[in-house]
């Protein structure tokens, strides 16, 4: 098979995926080592990390939307801060000829599981140039986050009508 004609499927596979990326950033960074250097030195307990997740999305434009998967990573040592990560890491995706009762999966779904890795990175980063080992995150199965936020909503309908996303 000649390089053309693999371009060419490449170029028509490409086009028949149901969303584009057509931008990722780093919306929004925030990194605090508020007791260093004490939490530093040897000696000092592991820390204790919880993280929380989010995800946001806001219509652009039609079939484009904003995604937003916020991590928000902090790390106790005993009762002391030892660090706090906030990102807040973006993408504009575009959902051509994708039906509008698929929007909300994919875009809940599949947007934010392209995204993680980036915002993964960016916290594993921050972390270590804070001192500390880096931080991996677990991959996060946003599945089931969705399921879990569809079951909240679902709850919440009868209380007050909810947007889409």
């Amino acid at each position: 098979m000649s390089d053309q004609q693999i371009n060419g499927q490449d170029q028509e596979a490409a086009s028949s995926l149901p969303m584009h990326v057509l931008a990722q950033y780093v919306k929004d960074l925030s990194f605090e080592n508020p007791n260093a250097p004490q939490s530093l030195l040897p000696g000092q307990p592991q820390p204790q990390v919880n993280i929380g997740v989010d995800v946001q999305v806001q219509p652009m434009g039609e079939d484009v939307y904003e995604v937003v998967l916020k991590l928000h990573c902090e790390a106790k040592q005993a009762e002391a801060t030892a660090f706090l990560v906030e990102v807040a890491y973006g993408g504009l995706f575009q959902l051509p000829g994708l039906p509008q009762e698929h929007h909300r999966p994919v875009l809940l779904i599949e947007a934010p599981r392209m995204l993680f890795p980036f915002a993964r990175a960016i916290v594993a980063g921050c972390t270590q140039d804070g001192g500390f080992p880096p931080l991996m995150i677990n991959p996060i199965d946003f599945v089931d986050l969705y399921r879990r936020q569809t079951a909240g909503q679902q709850t919440q309908a009868e209380e007050t009508p909810q947007s889409p996303f």
